[in-house]
């Protein structure tokens, strides 16, 4: 009941989005990943899994580099480092994609250390402009909010986005040496 005048935040936001539908073609895909892995791990450091899946990303886009790229009017990018955006919802207010600089430079800790700390000041309004800008690649994280399949938007002109949806425990089949 009622309605409210959009933010300046979530009018800039749509636009972009919009912006992002009409210049690049999205395709989703959906793969499940066995997580039990890095478990053991994440739970010794005291993780979430995000900086796990962002330094296998970072990897992977390093031997994909064509993924670590931007596409500009008729210009595409490769990049060497990977600066990794992060969604972060502002709640109400919107969502903000803070940037890792240089992250294929840090461990999994340094990663959960440095996002920690830009999404804590992207909620409190202290992030710079720097801070927001350069993105070469974008993680988002709805499984966070209990999510299983999203269609995320890529962040243009970024050319790939990757969506981190809930990690849920289900028995599963697996297969051993002898099938």
């Amino acid at each position: 009941p009622g309605s409210e005048r959009l933010s300046r935040m979530r009018r800039s936001i749509a636009e972009h989005m919009l912006r992002s539908l009409q210049v690049a073609a999205h395709c989703t895909s959906v793969t499940e990943v066995d997580m039990s892995a890095i478990e053991e791990e994440r739970t010794r450091l005291g993780l979430s899994y995000l900086p796990f899946v962002a330094r296998c990303a970072i990897d992977a886009l390093q031997s994909h580099p064509a993924l670590n790229a931007t596409l500009e009017d008729e210009s595409l990018t490769h990049h060497h480092d990977v600066n990794l955006g992060i969604a972060v919802s502002l709640s109400d207010d919107g969502l903000i994609v803070p940037v890792v600089h240089n992250a294929q430079q840090l461990s999994h800790q340094g990663l959960a250390t440095r996002i920690g700390e830009l999404a804590g000041r992207a909620r409190a309004g202290g992030l710079t402009a720097d801070e927001v800008r350069g993105g070469t690649f974008t993680i988002t994280n709805p499984g966070g909010f209990g999510t299983l399949i999203s269609t995320p938007i890529i962040n243009q002109p970024q050319v790939a986005i990757l969506d981190l949806e809930a990690v849920v425990k289900r028995p599963v089949v697996v297969s051993d040496a002898n099938g």
